[in-house]
C-alpha cells in the first residue's frame, strides 16, 4: 500500500472514531426522564354501592357521604312512584352534600338510599335512578299502582313488626307479601342496614305532613323522641308520637324500633313538593343532634 493511501485510511479511522465517541457521549448524557407514579385525584364524590335488585332488575343504591363512626341513614321513595318527591328530595339532598361536604360533622357520616323501590318509580318516570319532574305521569291510576313493587306488594307492609299478608292502606285492603322480607326490595334494606348499625334511620314519605316516631310491641325509643324532636323543632313539620289515621302492620321504621334502631318517617305535606328549607333545616338539626358538640 502507498504511504498516502494509508495515511488517508488512518485519518477516516480516525474521524470515524471520533464521530463514534461524540455520539455515544451524546447519548450517554442525555438523562431519562424522572420516572413518577400516576398522578391519582382525591375521589371527592359519594362512596355508591348497589346493595340489592328490585322485582324487574332495578339496582337499589346507596350513596354514603362523611367518614365519621356516627352513621345516618336516610330513605326515599319505599312507596315508589305515588311518592316521588320523596325520591326527589333524597337527589336533591344528595346534590346538596356533594356541593357542602363540610356541612357534616367530623363524627358522622351519611348514607342516602334515594330509592328503595324503584320498580314503582320506574312505573311513572320510564326512567331508572335520577329524573326530572315533568318525567312523572300525572295520571291518578298510575300513580296509585305505583306505589306498589312489581309484585303488587306494599314493601312499607313487608317488614317484620306485627306482620300480616294483608294489611291496609287507607280504606283498601293491600297485600303485604308472602311472609315479612319476602320481597327482595325489603330484604335488600334489611341486609344492609342492620351490618350498618346507624344511629338513627329518617323514612321520607307524602303527604301527611308531620314527623311520625317509630315503635312495634315495647314502644317508642327514647333516642326516638329525641331525633323526632329536632328534625320536628326545626322543619316546623308536626311531631306526632303514633300514626292512628288507620291500622298498619309490617312497617319499616316500625320494624327497626324492633331491633333497637331509631327511626323516624317524615311526612310531606304534599305529593307534588320537596320542601328544601324544611328538610334541610330538619337534617342540619340532626346533624347537630348527632355531632361532636353533643357527645
Amino acid at each position: 500500500m502507498r504511504p498516502n493511501s494509508t495515511k488517508r485510511t488512518a485519518a477516516i479511522v480516525l474521524v470515524l472514531l471520533v464521530l463514534v465517541i461524540g455520539v455515544f457521549g451524546y447519548i450517554s448524557s442525555r438523562k431519562a426522564p424522572p420516572v413518577t407514579e400516576p398522578i391519582v385525584k382525591a375521589d371527592t364524590g359519594p362512596k355508591h354501592a348497589v346493595i340489592g335488585q328490585s322485582v324487574n332488575g332495578h339496582s337499589i343504591d346507596t350513596y354514603t357521604y362523611g367518614h365519621g363512626s356516627t352513621t345516618l341513614i336516610f330513605v326515599g321513595g319505599i312507596h315508589g312512584g305515588y311518592e316521588w318527591n320523596s325520591v326527589f328530595l333524597a337527589y336533591r339532598f344528595m346534590d346538596y352534600l356533594t356541593a357542602n361536604p363540610d356541612i357534616i360533622p367530623q363524627n358522622i357520616s351519611v348514607t342516602v338510599i334515594p330509592s328503595a323501590n324503584p320498580d314503582g318509580v320506574y312505573m311513572v318516570t320510564g326512567k331508572e335512578g335520577r329524573f326530572a319532574v315533568g318525567d312523572v305521569s300525572t295520571s291518578s291510576k298510575v300513580l296509585a299502582k305505583a306505589r306498589f313493587n312489581a309484585n303488587n306488594i306494599d314493601l312499607n307492609r313487608n317488614f317484620d313488626c306485627k306482620w300480616q299478608p294483608k294489611s291496609t292502606w287507607q280504606s283498601k285492603v293491600v297485600s303485604a307479601g308472602t311472609k315479612a322480607f319476602s320481597e327482595p326490595e325489603a330484604s335488600a334494606l334489611r341486609d344492609y342496614i342492620l351490618p350498618t348499625h346507624p344511629a338513627a334511620v329518617v323514612f321520607w314519605h307524602s303527604q301527611s305532613n308531620g314527623v311520625y316516631a317509630s315503635q312495634c310491641k315495647d314502644g317508642i325509643l327514647p333516642g326516638t323522641l329525641g331525633i323526632m324532636e329536632a328534625y320536628s323543632k326545626a322543619s316546623l313539620y308536626p311531631a306526632i308520637k303514633t300514626f292512628d289515621a288507620y291500622a298498619t302492620t309490617g312497617a319499616a321504621d316500625d320494624w327497626l324500633a324492633a331491633e333497637n334502631i331509631p327511626a323516624i318517617t317524615v311526612e310531606l305535606k304534599t305529593h307534588e313538593t320537596i320542601e328544601w328549607d324544611r328538610n334541610l333545616a330538619g337534617v342540619k338539626a340532626l346533624f347537630g343532634y348527632f355531632s361532636e358538640k353533643r357527645i
